[in-house]
């Protein structure tokens, strides 16, 4: 760590020293500090240009305080001592009102997260300049160009610096980078009055933590190829066929219906529809999910959670056996469990945010490859749709496992193991229990993903066999 990064951070933990000091001595039990200082760099694409570069910075500090097992937490953007105090009473007083947490077994132990990510934090991300940022994102336009009727979309260039200490003696500071680009590509074609069916569309998306791993123009690429290949859509016909999922659409399923279900609030709250099921088979033997918070390059990933607890790669399903929930420190207390570190601040775009309470969520969703390529999927399907893209995704009855999706673009059907056409948007209406049932083949080849305001996802394609749709 530079001298000049050394003295940022012990900056921000001596905040955070004199945050936790001035909770205690105003009353609280326990308390809990955490700052974020990020930067980001946001360059927007809309009707085919660049209209707009800017940098934001979002700094701010986090305080949650524990007193007589009730649990409070204030954030604020002000850091001077006067504000330290005056938000260490709000949390106080706030707790005071709130209803005592009996199983609350306390705030995390000072801990040293073994390990070290060695593709989370990027000096070359880092250094960029808008103008640098402007460049990449002027690369991702001009590989979707041409023939296309409109091109947007975004690139963020995102650093973050954040520090944690609570009352048991617990110091951490982390950092990270990231960067992330998406472009959504319309293509205009001939042979109908409706605008409906003139226009469609194509999605590409890359992201990395790492300089040297992003492909800006494998964005555009991947855009302009989808909505090409999509020219002469045609109304599918309603019925049941097997959906090939692709990774941007099944990450879409993972971060909105499939997450859901594996969180310790959801899980104890009933609202799970695999409540009460833990160690029986909820899936097929080949499907595998993850956590893994310590894989290389990914979005989500960190050596220690939001509050300080060191993370560990884990199976939530493994071999179609639920293995287990997600928790944070607060869940896990109320089974008696300890924490999977799992607690999670979310921020926008990616990373963290200046969030006083944590909850638990994964860091990766990860689906464990099989052995499919594409080509192989394809061939083996009878009757079937390749979706590449939903949206409108969330589960209708989450209790029972009914979710709704709408395909909106790079739908194309499948006949006897050829792709016969491009096909215009289809719902789809189903259940996650069965779904899981009937998966039919998984591919050899993820891809990282991340839907508006979501986890990150890494996942191959996956076919799911009798799924209803409806032609839109």
């Amino acid at each position: 760590m530079m001298e000049e990064e050394m003295l940022v951070v012990e900056r921000m933990l001596d905040i955070c020293r004199r945050a936790v000091g001035k909770a205690l001595a105003m009353g609280a039990g326990e308390a809990e500090a955490y700052i974020l200082d990020k930067e980001i760099i946001t360059v927007r694409l809309a009707r085919s240009r660049i209209v707009e570069a800017k940098g934001l910075r979002d700094r701010g500090l986090a305080l949650r305080v524990v007193k007589d097992k009730s649990v409070s937490g204030v954030s604020t953007s002000l850091m001077d001592d006067q504000s330290i105090e005056k938000i260490a009473g709000y949390a106080i007083s706030s707790a005071s009102m709130m209803q005592a947490k009996d199983n609350w077994n306390g705030l995390p132990a000072r801990s040293i997260p073994k390990g070290i990510l060695e593709k989370g934090y990027d000096p070359a991300i880092e250094a960029l300049s808008v103008d640098d940022s402007v460049n990449i994102a002027y690369l991702m336009l001009e590989s979707a160009r041409a023939d296309m009727l409109s091109i947007s979309g975004a690139l963020h260039i995102v650093k973050e610096y954040v520090c944690i200490a609570n009352s048991n003696g617990l110091e951490l500071s982390d950092k990270a980078t990231y960067m992330v680009g998406n472009v959504n590509a319309d293509l205009e074609q001939d042979g109908s009055n409706s605008v409906y069916e003139k226009r469609v569309s194509g999605v590409g998306f890359r992201a990395s933590r790492m300089l040297n791993s992003f492909s800006a123009d494998a964005v555009g690429r991947e855009a302009a190829e989808m909505a090409m290949n999509s020219k002469g859509a045609s109304k599918a016909e309603e019925g049941e066929y097997s959906i090939i999922f692709e990774p941007y659409a099944l990450g879409e399923l993972l971060a909105f219906v499939f997450a859901y279900n594996f969180n310790a609030k959801a899980y104890q709250d009933g609202r799970s529809c695999f409540h009460g099921r833990i160690n029986d088979m909820i899936a097929i033997d080949r499907f595998s999910l993850a956590d893994e918070p310590r894989r290389e390059d990914a979005l989500g990933s960190k050596v220690f959670d939001d509050e300080g607890v060191e993370t560990y790669n884990k199976y939530i399903v493994e071999d179609g056996v639920f293995k287990g929930i997600i928790y944070d420190t607060f869940y896990s207390s109320k089974d008696g469990m300890r924490s999977t570190g799992n607690a999670i601040r979310a921020g926008y775009p990616v990373g963290r945010g200046v969030v006083a309470l944590p909850y638990p969520s994964f860091h990766n969703i990860v689906v464990k490859e099989g052995n499919y390529n594409r080509d192989e999927m394809i061939k083996d399907t009878k009757r079937g749709l390749i979706v590449s893209r939903l949206w409108y995704t969330y589960p209708v009855n989450p209790e029972q496992g009914d979710f709704s999706c709408t395909a909106r673009s790079g739908v194309f059907e499948v006949s006897n193991g050829e792709i016969i056409g491009a096909r215009r948007m289809v719902r789809i209406i189903d259940n996650l229990k069965r779904l899981m049932f009937n998966i039919s083949a998984i591919g050899k080849e993820s891809k990282q993903v991340l839907q508006w305001h979501a986890t990150p996802c890494i996942t191959p394609s996956i076919r799911v066999d009798r799924v209803r749709i409806t032609p839109l």
